[in-house]
């Protein structure tokens, strides 16, 4: 298939069993939710497609090339992982800290290049925070520092854009601009995975969505087929009436069960 193919992928964290045995995928040109309770494996599992973290057992493909067996400076310019809440204490300026992400494109001993400084320019401008870019990044809040690592990810170029709780920090108005943004990637060709806390921004603005519980797949498909109201009620233990308004996303409603 086109896109990320994840088959039996197994992690073990500290000898407890955390992805046992998974398959999931996520297409090409869409965005893809990684949704679940807290503790049912999301971050780990992202860790582990992104070669982070090693897995116990199983087989990762993007397209036809297999993510584990690929040599270390392919990969970094095939995947690009968007941390949850990274944070330094290197003075590092914001310029600087989008740069590395053309690391891969570089030579041991080679210096930044003019095509270097015009892509790193152009993921500022794209996250809207080009204004910053001569800040010291541990002077930024927890919103704008989590736009300027998307910056640094989309300065790697990547095929696959992994994100754990993009809209992690920001307000209401970035949400939706970086969603937007994710959207407008895939339609571009960028295989999107992000794992999504908010079960209304994921209804919304999700094209195929995969549903973890306690380290498993317990669903997975389009969006809107997949993500109903009994799924949400066996997973999350609420009620939840989906919203669909013309000319609207759709919104979810939730209630105690009783």
């Amino acid at each position: 298939m086109n896109g990320l193919d994840a088959q039996r992928v197994t992690v073990r964290l500290d000898g407890r069993l955390i992805i046992d045995g998974i398959d999931c995928s996520a297409p090409s040109g869409a965005v893809t939710a990684l949704i679940g309770p807290n503790g049912a494996g999301k971050s780990t599992l992202l860790h582990a497609l992104a070669t982070i973290l090693p897995t116990e057992a199983g087989v990762i493909r993007f397209g036809d090339d297999d993510l584990l067996a690929m040599k270390r400076r392919t990969r970094a310019r095939t995947i690009a992982l968007v941390e949850q809440d990274a944070t330094t204490e290197l003075s590092l300026s914001v310029a600087d800290v989008v740069s590395l992400g053309r690391i891969p494109y570089q030579g041991m001993f080679s210096d930044e290049s003019v095509h270097d400084r015009a892509i790193a320019r152009n993921a500022l401008d794209t996250v809207g925070m080009s204004a910053f870019a001569e800040r010291d990044v541990t002077e930024l809040s927890g919103g704008e520092r989590q736009r300027v690592l998307l910056a640094r990810a989309l300065a790697q170029e990547p095929r696959l854009l992994l994100l754990d709780e993009p809209t992690n920090h920001l307000d209401i108005s970035a949400q939706l601009s970086t969603l937007a943004l994710l959207h407008d990637l895939a339609a571009g060709g960028v295989t999107v995975m992000a794992a999504l806390h908010d079960l209304t921004l994921a209804t919304g603005w999700s094209d195929h969505v995969i549903v973890l519980s306690g380290g498993h797949v317990v669903a997975s498909g389009p969006t809107g087929a997949t993500l109903t109201p009994r799924l949400i009620e066996d997973v999350y233990g609420v009620h939840a009436e989906i919203i669909e308004r013309q000319g609207h996303r759709p919104t979810i409603a939730f209630s105690p069960r009783d």
